[in-house]
């Protein structure tokens, strides 16, 4: 049944990625995805070099099966990253917030499998003429960073299918089953899922911000910062202190200053939940527990064969 495009791309029993979040998704989090039949990956865009190398050793311990890295092209040590993954034998990588034609060609040239993200049409194109091998197309409903267009995964997947000639994973708002089976019927062959692993127990987020998640209702996230770079956060008091800062009209240098540098690791991974960056995405509100990460695969799994069975 699961047998397509991205399950023969990536060898893996399940078209399922684990989102390559900055600050949740370690070592521990990519095995226990990869383990249970999906892609795991580890999030590199919160680790230093050294410490790439050392998740990515121990993620090659943890599990017998395939497994990824996802790297930010923005990154400062690009090249020093790019280095260590093709030294380390990783062969498969998503890159994200950046031009893909940088580094497609020489990734390939070392025998690695590359998927990039985007937001829109237009980016997904571009993908695809770099070269990629597939395509994560990502609805404005994610966490984290985001396109400014704010387009829906329901609006973004027909309208990237339409014109891509190369497999699409869908993401954005994809937590369960009957979502994977919807992305599924509008033209993808697998998802990328973020906020539910999130708050896995093999996240490495910290516990108070895996519980504040699990108790957000809808509407307590809102995409913002467009200014700087749009990103899906809690509606927190650094929230509201950044709508205050708006409101008086302080421009984007006043913003940075701040913001500063630390935010998002003393929310996510210190737990500093008032003044903390806390990403995460709009499905937030359907979260109810903290499960582990192979009990989320076999749900969505058994979820989506049993919808589609209905259907």
């Amino acid at each position: 049944m699961f047998s397509n495009s991205i399950t023969k791309l990536f060898n893996t029993e399940y078209p399922i990625v684990q989102g390559g979040m900055v600050w949740v998704s370690g070592y521990k989090l990519a095995a226990a995805v990869s383990n249970a039949g999906g892609l795991g990956l580890i999030g590199s865009g919160s680790m230093y070099p050294d410490m790439l190398r050392e998740h990515i050793c121990k993620c090659k311990k943890a599990t017998q099966k395939p497994f990824g890295v996802n790297i930010p092209m923005l990154y400062p040590n690009i090249e020093e990253i790019i280095q260590i993954i093709i030294e380390e034998g990783v062969k498969i990588v998503f890159t994200s917030a950046g031009n893909p034609a940088l580094w497609t060609a020489y990734l390939k040239e070392n025998g690695i499998t590359v998927v990039h993200v985007v937001s829109s049409l237009k980016f997904a194109l571009k993908a695809q003429e770099a070269g990629v091998d597939a395509v994560v197309a990502e609805g404005f409903e994610a966490g984290g960073h985001n396109g400014r267009e704010e387009t829906t995964t329901l609006t973004l997947i027909p309208m990237v299918k339409e014109k891509l000639k190369i497999p699409l994973i869908a993401a954005g708002g994809i937590s369960s089953g009957k979502a994977m089976l919807a992305m599924f019927a509008l033209g993808a062959e697998g998802v990328q899922v973020g906020s539910r692993f999130a708050v896995s127990k093999e996240s490495s987020a910290h516990i108070d911000f895996k519980k504040k998640v699990i108790e957000l209702k809808e509407g307590e996230t809102m995409l913002d910062l467009k200014e700087i770079a749009p990103v899906r956060m809690v509606k927190n008091e650094l929230y509201e202190a950044i709508v205050s800062l708006k409101k008086e009209h302080k421009n984007v240098d006043e913003l940075k200053s701040f913001l500063g540098k630390r935010r998002l690791k003393r929310g996510m991974f210190e737990g500093d939940l008032k003044n903390g960056m806390l990403e995460i995405g709009q499905v937030s509100g359907f979260l109810d527990k903290i499960e582990s990460a192979e009990a989320i695969v076999k749900d969505m799994v058994c979820e989506f064969i049993e919808t589609k069975k209905r259907l």
